[in-house]
Order: structure tokens, then C-alpha cells, then sequence
């Protein structure tokens, strides 16, 4: 079974100074998980 199956629903927050949510949002599109919620912030 795989960590990120088709089962999963994916809460993404990304950081503005690593990185962004969208880049990671794009790895997960790879996997049968779905993105609920994805997020850049700034943690300062």
C-alpha cells in the first residue's frame, strides 16, 4: 500500500523562503491523493 493512495485528501502549506506550496502541490499530482487545500506563507 503506498503512503499517498487514492484514499488520502492532502493539506499542503508550503514556505515563501523554502518551498511554496504549488511545488509541492505539483509532487503530489504525481500520486492517486487528492489536494484539498494548498498554501504559501511566510513564516518571520
Amino acid at each position: 500500500m503506498a503512503i499517498l493512495d487514492s484514499s488520502k485528501k492532502v493539506i499542503i502549506i508550503g514556505d515563501r523562503d523554502g518551498i511554496p506550496g504549488p511545488a509541492i502541490a505539483e509532487c503530489v499530482k504525481t500520486t492517486p491523493a487528492e489536494v484539498v487545500f494548498s498554501s504559501t506563507e511566510c513564516f518571520v
